[in-house]
């Protein structure tokens, strides 16, 4: 989960929504086939984006001298300087020059893609909360629309139509308008669309919308992440023409394209899925997907195993190219409590998950749907686009309605159990993988926080930054808890360059730290006039932190693409890596990330550190919340909880006491 830019279209889809169209569809030619037709070919703007920029090496050293001061006692901060001073002296020259060299040989991408995507593939811990995300979609606005196999037809179909529209290149390009009432128009398409390629992002920004780079797009569909020992791979098949389908770990190839590319009609969807809900067939003995919640060696040696064994290569290859996993789930979810069905969702007992797909389209028993997603390949920005996508067509234009008949498929031809040949050893290595799987979740806490008393609305109305208020209650909430401040991450996105991919924003800083103190002071308490002050100059600072993030401007991807320089190069690491400060400020404690969007119910991960809070939040025209995981014993996450809610009621009352800003009486 990452900070992304709201898409253009998530204030319509509200309106959209309200209609409810029933009207059926064509269901032949490219009406049906293609989601969009772009006027602007898709990847029009990609070869102008601009290269993600290398930070200048004396201010990533202070911007990382910013973000630990709050961090540490005045001792250790002046260690923390002397070492930073002999880096940006000495070793840090030498390393930005390499690092520079390497950038200029490599033009067509960005000094971070290679590495990045590097440290991904060679991490050996597991997927499932470790690193695969949850984004939990809203239910469509008609109850009949709900219906498990109705919305998982109308899903996938819009699914299909989205990936052959990425595939034929006529996707609409994916752009933030900063006006979308001037640009997000016909004039805006016209005129980008008849410039060279070479300059129409920049023609681009004289709308002031800029255009966001698509290259992760292609590894949303046919792709998997294959364990390996020391370093996993990416595979991708672009001929498939089969989803791979989970329901009570069983496993299924399942025909949706036809011979010609073309997707198959709503019935036969429809009654192929069906047949699939209707399948006798008892939850698998032996669920070989709780191997992709393993330690990725333990996963890489179990597999090369398998393949030896009877026809499971072949099986293998059916997985591994399908277009993406659909798991038919038994769950519900609780609008009251909706905890239960997002650790469903998020993780699950690994029985009815295929976690190294590249993504995983879940539909619960109640029409609930949701993605889990495999984070190697690629970020928030390509996986929310599609998540809203669909969203969007299939609660207001679907092309399956209630009363559908599933077209007559006698021979089933296109439905193909997927067999296993498993000896005692696969066996063996399954009920492990159960058993190791099963300990983690079991010490996973997970408490949701929905607090009414601040939304956007009233954010807009006090002219403050609404995330700022929020990451703000989370500093003040730890504050409260343990009365310390610790390493905070919160994830922005650099899509904006070509082949950007995140960069860390640090949302604790001496303006956070200055206010949580001051709120705290019952003593010498300020007044509500001063706490407001605080409370706009830690707005002030997290906006400007925010924009330095999103324009490669922060400081921790610059360091961790000198470390790899260094380490490239065989050179010794310098002091600064060596620091102690540096090893703490990259054990985020807090690691937070949030989704804006009309499409998503909830958003959850797991925490990066065994002693972390993992939240994703979200603010909404009505309220905001929060979904916090930790692990027990090491956290309380219920009490962070309290304290989290005891912190955005401080924050209110500071708010209405101060009243309006100046520019709103």
């Amino acid at each position: 989960m990452l900070r992304v830019p709201q898409t253009k279209w998530a204030a319509s889809v509200v309106n959209a929504v309200r209609s409810k169209s029933t009207t059926a569809r064509a269901t032949t030619g490219d009406e049906y086939q293609y989601l969009q037709r772009s006027k602007i070919p898709m990847l029009h703007f990609q070869p102008s984006l601009p290269r993600l920029p290398i930070p200048e090496l004396e201010k990533t050293c202070a911007r990382y001298l910013a973000a630990q001061q709050p961090l540490l006692s005045p001792e250790a901060f002046q260690r923390t300087t002397e070492a930073v001073k002999q880096f940006s002296e000495t070793d840090g020259p030498k390393l930005q020059t390499l690092l520079k060299e390497f950038d200029a040989k490599n033009k067509h991408t960005s000094y971070i893609s290679e590495p990045w995507f590097d440290m991904y593939l060679r991490d050996r811990i597991p997927l499932p909360l470790n690193y695969n995300p949850l984004m939990m979609m809203n239910p469509d606005p008609r109850p009949e629309y709900n219906d498990q196999l109705l919305r998982t037809t109308n899903l996938v179909i819009s699914s299909l139509r989205f990936m052959r529209s990425l595939r034929a290149k006529i996707l609409e390009p994916e752009v933030f308008h900063m006006n979308p009432a001037k640009s997000d128009t016909s004039l805006f398409r016209t005129v980008t669309s008849l410039m060279p390629s070479r300059i129409s992002t920049y023609v681009a920004y004289t709308f002031k919308a800029f255009p966001l780079d698509m290259s992760q797009y292609q590894g949303l569909f046919g792709g998997t992440r294959i364990p390996e020992l020391g370093k996993d791979r990416i595979y991708r098949n672009d001929s498939s023409r089969h989803v791979l389908v989970l329901r009570k770990g069983n496993m299924y190839a399942v025909d949706v394209l036809d011979g010609a590319g073309n997707i198959e009609q709503p019935a036969t969807l429809y009654a192929r899925f069906k047949h699939i809900l209707s399948d006798t067939k008892p939850p698998a003995a032996n669920p070989l997907g709780l191997l992709t919640t393993e330690n990725r060696d333990t996963w890489a040696t179990e597999r090369t195993h398998l393949t030896k064994l009877g026809s499971n290569t072949k099986s293998f290859e059916l997985v591994d190219s399908a277009l993406f996993c659909l798991c038919l789930d038994e769950s519900s979810i609780t609008p009251d409590n909706p905890i239960p069905a997002i650790r469903e969702f998020l993780f699950g007992d690994g029985t009815n998950r295929w976690f190294d797909k590249s993504f995983s389209l879940i539909v619960a028993k109640d029409g609930t749907a949701g993605i889990n997603f495999e984070h190697s390949w690629g970020d928030g920005v390509a996986v929310l686009r599609y998540f809203q996508e669909i969203f969007k067509e299939t609660t207001t234009a679907p092309f399956a309605h209630p009363g559908l008949q599933g077209a007559n498929d006698p021979s089933n031809a296109a439905i193909v159990p997927i067999e296993f040949t498993l000896d005692d050893r696969a066996k063996s290595a399954i009920r492990t993988a159960e058993n190791n799987h099963n300990t983690v979740i079991d010490s996973l806490d997970m408490n949701y926080m929905k607090y009414d008393g601040i939304n956007k609305n009233v954010c807009k109305k006090q002219r403050i930054s609404p995330d700022s208020v929020m990451q703000l209650g989370f500093q003040l909430a730890y504050y409260k808890q343990h009365g310390s401040f610790v390493a905070t991450y919160e994830s922005c996105s650099t899509a904006a360059f070509r082949h950007g991919r995140t960069e860390t924003m640090r949302p604790c800083t001496l303006a956070t730290r200055a206010f949580c103190e001051a709120i705290e002071r019952r003593n010498a308490p300020k007044s509500p006039s001063e706490l407001r002050e605080m409370m706009n100059q830690c707005s002030t600072v997290h906006g400007q932190l925010t924009k330095d993030a999103a324009m490669g401007q922060g400081f921790d991807r610059h360091l961790f693409g000198l470390r790899h320089t260094a380490q490239q190069n065989g050179l010794p690491l310098p002091a600064l890596y060596q620091d102690p400060a540096y090893a703490a400020i990259n054990y985020n404690v807090l690691s937070t990330s949030t989704l804006s969007s009309p499409a998503l119910l909830a958003g959850g991960f797991g925490p990066v550190v065994k002693d972390g809070y993992g939240i994703g939040y979200n603010i909404q025209d009505g309220y905001l919340g929060s979904v916090v995981t930790s692990y027990k014993p090491h956290r309380n996450g219920s009490e962070f909880v309290e304290c989290l809610r005891a912190a955005y009621d401080d924050i209110t009352k500071v708010l209405i006491a101060s009243g309006p800003t100046p520019k709103e009486k």
